[in-house]
């Protein structure tokens, strides 16, 4: 006479906790790569980007840029404090531990308390120019038309600014220009601090949408040797 085993319960269990143990670890894995190499997301802490990016706003940031691919001017780009640009700002409310471990593995959004976003305005060796006699801002000599990114009511400058990019560096701007501190109080950006280019806003989904590069410096030309 034959009696049929069971299998005891607790091994299954067991083996049920091993598969979560194991799809989590690839999960974080997985989000370090991409964390790491592809995209990051940040979450926008200020309105300096009005009305392009809202305070709150979550935003996809591409890794692949600068790298395989090339910053073009407008593009919007994050970037991590050179040094004194955020003295003075509010910081951002404190994360416990559990959120910041999320947030460094790449599955919560990164809360940018050491990173910026502005518009990328002038390319190394290019001469930007504000304002000219109709209150443009012009790029190697092109007056360039803002109004399809800046903030209902702002000016491309209040402070009058006639630069020349060095190597290396970069000048940006924000889009709500009255309430932003960027190049024109900070000076030139060095370009090995980006860390990618804004490419969507994700959260909340009434804000969704793809910010790619306006075409308002279509018509600028490269700079002088």
């Amino acid at each position: 006479m034959t009696t049929s085993r069971t299998r005891p319960p607790r091994s299954g269990i067991l083996a049920a906790l091993r598969e979560v143990v194991l799809v989590v670890a690839v999960a974080v894995v997985v989000s370090v790569v991409v964390k790491t190499f592809l995209l990051q997301v940040f979450w926008i802490p200020s309105g300096s980007m009005e009305q392009t990016l809202d305070v709150g706003d979550r935003v996809v940031v591409s890794k692949l840029t600068p790298g395989p691919f090339a910053l073009h001017r407008g593009d919007v780009v994050v970037f991590t404090d050179p040094g004194d640009w955020l003295r003075g700002q509010p910081a951002p409310p404190p994360r416990g531990p559990l959120p910041r471990a999320l947030s460094s593995v790449g599955l919560l959004p990164q809360d940018s308390g050491d990173h910026l976003v502005k518009r990328l305005i002038g390319l190394s060796g290019d001469h930007v120019v504000c304002c000219d006699a109709t209150g443009r801002l012009s790029v190697n000599g092109v007056p360039v038309d803002e109004t399809g990114y800046l903030a209902t009511g702002a000016r491309p400058s209040e402070v009058p600014f006639d630069v020349t990019v060095p190597a290396g560096q970069l000048w940006v701007m924000g889009d709500n220009r009255q309430d932003s501190g960027d190049s024109r109080v900070h000076g030139f950006l060095p370009a090995d601090e980006v860390v990618g280019r804004a490419e969507l806003v994700v959260w909340p989904l009434r804000h969704g949408k793809h910010l790619g590069t306006p075409g308002a410096f279509a018509d600028v030309p490269a700079p002088r040797p």
